[in-house]
C-alpha cells in the first residue's frame, strides 16, 4: 500500500514545503493538496517548490476541478511539471466543491468532468485531442506521462469513474463504504470493457495517532462536515432510496449548512451534527495497531494508497508515527 499525506495551503507556502519534505523522508509517496484559490494558496507554484526540494514524492490535487481552470490550461501545467521534474505528478478531479461554491457556482456537471478527463489525459501524455471544434496538441510534450484520478460519490460519478478514470479517489476510510463504492466502478469498468484490476484505488481521510480519542475526535469532525455536502448533492438528486449507503445518507439529516470560511478546518462551528460513530467510521483514529488494523482491513479491499487529510493540531507527530511505525509495518506485512 502507498501512502500520501493532504495538505491545505495556508501560509506561509515554506510551512507545506517543508512537511512535504518531512513526508518523503517518513515514507509518503504522494503529496496531495486542496484546490480552493479564494481559500488557500496556488497549488501548482508550491508543487513546483516541493517537486525541487523532494526527490520522489509524486504531487498533483485532491481535487482541482472543470469550472475554475480549463482543462487545457491544467493539462498543460501538469506536462510542464513532469518536463521538469521527470513525470512526478498525478491529477486527481472531480466537480468541484469550495472552489466553485465561493465563487457563488455550483458544481459542475459530470458531462463536462467526463471531458475535461479527457481532454487533459491526452494533451498531458503528448497525444492530440479534438476540443471545441479544433484538434489541440502540445507540440513540446515528449514523455510526459499523466494519470487522471476521479473524485466520487453518487451512481452516475462512480460510473464515470470506471468507464475511463485512472484511478479512484474515495474522501472517506469506512471499510464498508469503500467495498460498495470499489465494487461499482469495478463493476462500471467491465461494462466499458476495461480491466477493472488497472484501476488504481485510493481512500483519502484524517488520521491521528495516539491514545486520547475524545480529542481526536474533535479535531477530525470537520471532515464529516464536508463529505456531508457532498452527500447533500447526492441526496438532492437521488434521494434515500438506496441509490448510496444509508450509513451517507442517514448521518446528513441534521445538517443546517454550511461555512466555506471555515472549511476543512479543525474546531469549525458548523459540524456539530456529526455524531462520534461517522467520525469514527470516517476517520483513522486511536493507537498505532488500531491504524494497522483499519489500514489491513483496507488494503483486503483492493485500496492502493490511504492518503492522510493532515487538518488537525498535530501534523508532525502524525508524519512521525506513520513513518517509525504504520508505514514500515504495512510493509512488512506484505513481504
Amino acid at each position: 500500500m502507498d501512502f500520501g499525506v493532504v495538505f491545505q495551503l495556508d501560509p506561509p507556502a515554506e510551512s507545506v514545503i517543508r512537511l512535504a519534505e518531512q513526508a518523503e523522508r517518513a515514507g509518503f509517496s504522494h503529496v496531495w493538496s486542496f484546490d480552493s484559490h479564494l481559500l488557500w494558496q496556488e497549488p501548482f507554484v508550491i508543487y513546483s517548490q516541493i517537486l525541487a526540494r523532494t526527490e520522489k514524492v509524486i504531487v498533483g490535487p485532491m481535487v482541482t476541478n472543470p469550472g475554475t481552470r480549463d482543462a487545457t490550461v491544467t493539462a498543460s501545467l501538469f506536462a510542464t511539471l513532469n518536463e521538469m521534474y521527470g513525470n512526478r505528478t498525478v491529477c486527481g478531479i472531480g466537480r468541484g466543491d469550495s472552489a466553485l461554491r465561493t465563487l457563488g457556482a455550483p458544481p459542475t456537471n459530470l458531462a463536462e468532468l467526463r471531458e475535461s478527463v479527457r481532454v487533459i489525459r491526452e494533451l498531458a501524455n503528448g497525444r492530440p485531442v479534438d476540443y471545441r471544434g479544433r484538434e489541440l496538441s502540445f507540440p513540446w510534450v515528449t514523455d510526459s506521462a499523466l494519470e487522471v484520478w476521479v473524485a466520487a460519490y453518487g451512481p452516475k460519478a462512480l460510473a464515470l469513474t470506471g468507464e475511463l478514470a485512472d484511478g479512484f479517489i474515495l474522501q472517506l476510510a469506512d471499510p464498508d463504504i469503500a467495498a460498495w463504492m470499489i465494487t461499482s466502478v469495478r463493476a462500471a469498468a467491465e461494462r466499458a470493457g476495461r480491466d477493472p484490476a488497472a484501476i488504481r484505488f485510493c481512500v483519502a481521510a484524517p488520521a491521528y495517532v495516539g491514545d486520547d480519542l475524545a480529542h481526536q475526535r474533535e479535531q477530525t469532525r470537520w471532515f464529516g462536515g464536508m463529505v456531508g455536502n457532498h452527500v447533500a448533492d447526492i441526496v438532492a438528486r437521488y434521494g434515500t432510496g438506496g441509490a448510496v449507503p444509508t450509513v451517507l445518507t442517514d448521518y446528513i439529516a441534521g445538517r443546517q449548512g454550511y461555512d466555506y470560511a471555515e472549511h476543512g478546518r479543525a474546531g469549525n462551528s458548523h459540524t456539530s451534527f456529526v455524531p462520534d460513530e461517522i467520525v469514527d467510521r470516517f476517520c483513522v483514529l486511536g493507537p498505532v495497531d488500531e491504524h494497522l488494523r483499519r489500514l489491513t482491513e483496507l488494503r483486503e479491499l483492493g485500496v492502493d494508497q490511504f492518503a492522510v487529510y493532515l487538518q488537525h493540531d498535530d501534523k508532525e507527530g502524525t508524519l512521525a508515527a506513520y513513518g517509525e511505525h504504520i508505514i514500515p509495518a504495512m510493509n512488512a506485512l506484505v513481504r
